[in-house]
């Protein structure tokens, strides 16, 4: 069924351990990236295929209901973890999530140690958490523009704009 093939992609750290060690000896490179991915849009949608052409495997690190409320503020997460972990495995680019509610996702990267790391181009490479590792087995760490005008923080303001308007 379609939809066990989407829970499939969604794995605690020691099972996909597991699949890296497989994905490894068929010489897959292994690309990581990390968020909240709360409302989904299409600037994540173009990130992350973007993210996907950079090798064979994309694995999503996503941000726990608990660490995305340490990020964000209380009002955050919009959806929960698993219903985030759900949308992003039914993309057909993405190939595998796994949870983290740690402050940054160092532990997993080296838990996982990807051969790309990506993040936004907000950062600069050097800058962002997991680049000594990556660097260190001689991966790529890059940084992908966003598309203008498409963020959740946005599409939050929006609706609470629109809300707030409506209500006077």
């Amino acid at each position: 069924m379609e939809i066990d093939k989407i829970y499939s992609k969604i794995y605690s750290l020691e099972e996909l351990k597991k699949e890296i060690v497989l994905w490894n000896k068929e010489n897959k490179k292994i690309v990581f990236t990390n968020g909240c991915f709360d409302l989904i849009h299409q600037g994540h949608i173009d990130y992350l295929a973007k993210a996907r052409d950079l090798g064979d495997i994309l694995i999503i690190g996503l941000n726990t209901d608990s660490s995305v409320r340490r990020i964000k503020g209380s009002h955050r997460p919009i959806q929960d973890e698993k219903s985030r972990a759900i949308i992003l495995a039914a993309m057909q680019f993405v190939d595998a999530i796994v949870y983290f509610d740690t402050p940054t996702p160092y532990d997993l990267i080296n838990a996982i140690q990807p051969d790309v790391l990506v993040k936004g181009a907000d950062y600069k490479a050097e800058d962002i958490v997991g680049y000594d590792i990556v660097m260190a087995k001689n991966g790529s760490v890059e940084t992908l523009t966003f598309l203008d005008g498409y963020s959740t923080s946005g599409i939050e303001k929006k609706i609470i704009d629109e809300y707030n308007a409506r209500k006077q």
